[in-house]
């Protein structure tokens, strides 16, 4: 939601946090920017320019405050919640395509020119895709700084520098401070093993963590992931090779912990995780619109701050969907184990974790012998895979999203619950609704909301954009004992 120079002045006199990540306050008089919540005196409307990312402030000359650091806040929502260019660019260069592939290779990714996607993100955010790119370096480094012990030299080139020189030049501009004086002012933090990273994970609360581990909990694969009530641990195939992290809650608030092969994969570890556990959402919005129909102000009640989990891999959250269609979340859960211990390669074990999912290549090679079920799901999954791996079929966080679903749609054995379902879990769409999922309509039916596919879809519309939070909300909303193991499984996978 666009909101204007009035509302945003409003936000910035009443400290809101609700809307730190969304947009920054540069202050003509002082030459600085801060979050909306920064705690100094709000500076005279006359003063102050609102630019919708830190990047666009960088550009007109302003460095971020010192008081209340920008760039230690959570991530804007608007990047799931629109689907424009601007929003696909910002989701990419956040999971560091412009560090491995260049602005030409973030171009080409959308379908653009080079020159066409700097004109457009001129226009759009206030600034070009090496700005937006440079602020993300600005970003990772400062929480490396604050959050680890590494060596400005390491930082420098695990934030996506070329240089050491270019990593303290910028985080001079940026935030009027060497990089020895940021790291002075950090906290103490927690002990981490040799040779792996500690940091925190900003958010908006409320947040239902409880939901969030109990979902990862229910869904681990055994060999690639470990789960409980309050952490959760997987492995990754990063560009550097295999990962590994692990999220959990202590009395610090949301913790990672990460294992990368290259210090380089470290921003794409974080991007990954903070996607999964959906931490960029508005929660305070969402449960806003929610409780405004009575139906499901009760749900919100209950569960303020739901969420809905995203996908550490597109490629692998589409197989375990595909896997997951029509039998229950333990039966998934068992094929998958299946799959990964027949196909995954081994890695060294961290906390229970040792195998990485198997590649594409190695499900249209070998899928078929270890698979099981009808041999037309077996076709469809194997098919699926190795379009994948040669790249007939393209899968990532920045698709556009009316796209992927056709896309997807074209596939053998791809329905529209399988394509809606990956399309709100990859590119994090908040306004997808799964009107054809049984466990969706029996927790309609618990919450007193028509059952039936097309009447459902008719009231869900009231809630757009949110009815993907709709979604888990009526997924929490399911009896304990109710059988939802026929057709198709939201939760499955």
């Amino acid at each position: 939601m666009q909101l204007t120079f009035d509302e945003r002045y409003r936000v910035i006199e009443a400290r809101d946090t609700r809307f730190d990540g969304q947009f920054v306050t540069a202050v003509h008089s002082t030459g600085i920017y801060c979050r909306p919540s920064c705690p100094a005196r709000t500076p005279k409307p006359s003063n102050v320019t609102f630019y919708p990312t830190s990047a666009a402030a960088h550009e007109a000359g302003y460095r971020a405050c010192k008081r209340c650091l920008p760039e230690a806040a959570p991530g804007s929502p608007e990047w799931d919640l629109r689907s424009d260019l601007a929003a696909r660019a910002m989701r990419l260069i956040t999971d560091g395509v412009v560090e491995r592939d260049g602005v030409s290779g973030l171009a080409a990714r959308l379908g653009y020119s080079t020159r066409h996607l700097s004109r457009l993100l001129h226009a759009e955010l206030g600034a070009g895709p090496l700005a937006l790119a440079r602020a993300q370096r600005a970003h990772t480094a400062r929480m490396l700084l604050v959050g680890t012990d590494l060596t400005v030299a390491d930082i420098a080139f695990s934030a996506g520098f070329a240089s050491i020189r270019q990593c303290n030049d910028t985080i001079r501009e940026v935030f009027g401070l060497s990089p020895t004086q940021v790291r002075a002012r950090r906290r103490m933090r927690e002990h981490a093993t040799p040779g792996e990273v500690d940091l925190a994970l900003p958010l908006r609360e409320p947040i239902d963590l409880d939901g969030l581990f109990a979902w990862m909990a229910a869904r681990a694969v055994p060999g690639i992931e470990q789960a409980g009530a309050s952490a959760y641990a997987r492995s990754l195939a990063l560009p550097g090779g295999p990962g590994w992290f692990r999220i959990w809650h202590s009395d610090r608030g949301l913790r990672l912990r990460a294992r990368v092969p290259q210090l380089s994969d470290l921003p794409v570890v974080v991007a990954r995780a903070r996607r999964l556990f959906d931490l960029d959402a508005d929660p305070a919005a969402v449960d806003a619109a929610l409780s405004g129909h009575p139906a499901v102000a009760p749900l919100v009640a209950a569960v303020p701050g739901i969420r809905v989990p995203g996908a550490a891999d597109p490629h692998e959250m589409l197989i375990r969907a595909m896997i997951g269609q029509q039998i229950s979340v333990a039966a998934a859960r068992t094929a998958l184990t299946t799959l990964t211990a027949a196909l995954g390669e081994e890695m060294p074990r961290h906390d229970g974790v040792h195998r990485l999912f198997p590649t594409m290549s190695a499900i249209a090679a070998g899928g078929a012998d270890v698979l099981r079920g009808p041999a037309v799901r077996r076709r469809a999954i194997v098919s699926a895979a190795a379009a994948l791996a040669d790249g007939t079929l393209a899968l990532g966080t920045g698709d556009d999203n009316a796209d992927q679903r056709v896309a997807l749609l074209a596939r053998p054995g791809i329905g529209p619950w399988t394509a809606d379902y990956v399309r709100m879990r990859v590119t994090g769409d908040p306004d997808v609704f799964l009107s054809g999922d049984v466990a969706v309509r029996a927790g309609a039916a618990a919450a007193g909301l028509p059952d039936g596919p097309r009447e459902l879809t008719a009231w869900a519309a009231r809630t757009a954009p949110w009815r993907s939070y709709l979604t888990a909300h009526l997924w929490r909303a399911v009896p304990p004992r109710a059988d939802v193991r026929t057709h198709q499984i939201g939760d499955a996978a």
